[in-house]
């Protein structure tokens, strides 16, 4: 097998026919020596904080010019990012795969988005200011909280912020994460229910840190009445949250509406929420703005009828669609929680966004972020940017060296998708090959590069003779606790994990390989590119030979 050119530097052993580095390159040290790189001594440091804090930097070639396979690359610096040019692009089509074809243009606004972009939340990082702590609708999957360190969901933070305060903390995290693009404000509230806070933020930011992308969340009620203000500061990505088109249906959902100074409630509340969101999302698709529509799926509810908001969201210029599942645990104190609202399990969740696969582009890989978020995605670093700690920070933000760092970025995945484009040239292309899951333990990067006990969620993919396509993450307990109930986080990874056919991680533990082996899960240990890993294990186990 060829391994990518930033992996030849690792000296491979073989562990179930693939390969992964010696010992010492699976220690969790932030960084590995990069002297041989081309570029300077001094961007070096900057490059390796590209990465997930716990992730081991790829070795020097990463940082090289792409292979000879990889179509021609013009990269162009600009004052506010980084953009790779490649040879014969394609326009958008409305005749094909909406998932696989976009203008040129249109990638250049999403590359660095990792919301907004699969393949950019493995490279660039976000994060989001709690400066909207009001709400004008009441949702019964939501309970807003202002002080809280320990709940992973949206509408939760530890503090709110001033303008000020949040301005502040964009500059100290842009200079300590120069891979993090953008800025969102997403709560813990509704942003332009706090539209005075929310857009002198963003003014405070535009004005120190142009290269930032700016993005805010919204329930779309007052959206109609801000499109042209956000177009004006440069607002690029907006993501409305809407749950249905049909009101009887939104009356399970919405007990109030807060609107124009009257709460309405039942029946006529949704109905404005509705004609609101709808006219919101015109708006935006007019003002050329992006949007992604949130839906969280809820089982017996809107499940069924979310084929009908994925159409309704296309006609009207929605760019990327998020179907996400509830999140209903009675100790969040929603209404749904409190009364044992289920929600869907990872199957049903698949189902859904299957079936409205074909009609416009899926978001697969949201982590449901907490409204004070910081890190890449499924990494949230937002305790280490308290109040009490980046009040005492001198701001580092530096334009050229972020732009270094992005470019670095670049050439990686310039790499990466060298390697991808082998490993889809090696496919059989057989119709109605079988399809199986794969669970990926990955720090980011696009590789299979993490300890299987260190994992605290898997990728998911789905793989068959022609294809490996991401479709999920799952959420798991960290399972290696020091000898302490490591028994019971081991049945839990496993439940999670076993309708995969395979576990890929860097390493695993001989005592959790005996169990998952028990239950049909095979494993494979190697450090490579994901799909490189996954067709191999595919081609080797899967396909006759």
């Amino acid at each position: 097998m060829q391994r990518p050119s930033f992996l030849l530097g690792f000296a491979a052993k073989k562990s179930s026919s693939l390969t992964h580095p010696p010992t010492h390159l699976l220690t969790h040290s932030p960084t590995l020596p990069l002297s041989h790189s081309p570029i300077t001594s001094s961007r070096c440091s900057q490059f390796a904080l590209y990465l997930p804090k716990a992730m081991t930097p790829p070795p020097p070639s990463a940082l090289a010019s792409a292979p000879t396979a990889t179509p021609e690359l013009d990269i162009t610096l600009t004052k506010t990012q980084t953009k790779v040019n490649k040879s014969g692009g394609c326009g958008c089509s409305t005749t094909s795969d909406p998932t696989t074809e976009m203008s040129e243009s249109l990638k250049a606004r999403i590359e660095n988005h990792p919301c907004y972009s699969e393949e950019a939340h493995h490279h660039y990082a976000r994060m989001h200011v709690a400066v909207a702590p009001a709400c004008n609708i009441q949702c019964n999957y939501c309970n807003r909280k202002y002080d809280c360190a320990n709940e992973s969901r949206p509408g939760v933070v530890s503090e709110l912020l001033t303008p000020e305060e949040a301005a502040h903390k964009v500059m100290v995290v842009a200079g300590k994460i120069p891979q993090m693009t953008v800025l969102g404000i997403a709560g813990p509230g509704d942003p332009l229910a706090n539209p005075e806070k929310t857009f002198r933020t963003f003014e405070l930011v535009a004005e120190q840190a142009p290269d930032i992308k700016l993005c805010l969340s919204t329930n779309g009620l007052m959206l109609p009445d801000y499109v042209d203000r956000i177009k004006q500061l440069n607002i690029d990505h907006v993501t409305i949250t809407i749950n249905m088109v049909d009101p009887e249906i939104g009356v399970k959902i919405y007990p109030w509406v807060h609107y124009r100074r009257k709460r309405y409630r039942g029946l006529e509340g949704v109905k404005i929420l509705h004609e609101r969101q709808m006219e919101g999302l015109q708006a935006l698709k007019e003002a050329d703005i992006l949007c992604k529509v949130n839906s969280v799926l809820i089982p017996g509810i809107n499940d069924e009828h979310m084929p009908e908001v994925n159409k309704a969201i296309r006609a009207r210029g929605a760019f990327l669609h998020n179907i996400m599942p509830l999140i209903s645990a009675p100790e969040h104190g929603t209404y749904f929680g409190l009364n044992g609202q289920p929600g869907p399990t990872s199957k049903e969740l698949k189902a859904v966004q299957d079936k409205c696969s074909g009609n416009m582009k899926l978001m697969r890989h949201c982590r449901q972020c907490r409204a004070d978020a910081v890190g890449l995605l499924g990494e949230d670093r937002s305790q280490e940017f308290t109040k009490s700690k980046f009040m005492d920070m001198e701001p580092s933000y530096n334009l050229e060296n972020r732009q270094n760092v992005h470019l670095g970025i670049a050439k990686f995945k310039a790499e990466l998708e060298a390697a991808k484009a082998r490993t889809a040239a090696q496919a059989r292309l057989i119709a109605n090959s079988p399809k199986i899951l794969v669970a990926v333990a990955s720090k980011g990067g696009g590789l299979v590069n993490q300890h299987f006990g260190h994992a605290k969620e898997f990728m998911i993919y789905e793989v068959d003779a022609n294809s490996v396509a991401f479709v999920s993450h799952r959420k798991v307990g960290e399972y290696c606790q020091g000898g302490y109930g490591e028994e019971a986080m081991l049945a839990n990874i496993i439940g999670t994990v076993k309708d995969c056919k395979a576990v890929l991680a860097s390493k695993v533990g001989p005592c959790p390989t005996k169990q998952l082996e028990e239950v049909g899960l095979q494993v494979v240990e190697a450090y490579d590119v994901i799909e490189t890993v996954a067709r191999q294990f595919y081609d080797e186990h899967i396909l006759p030979q």
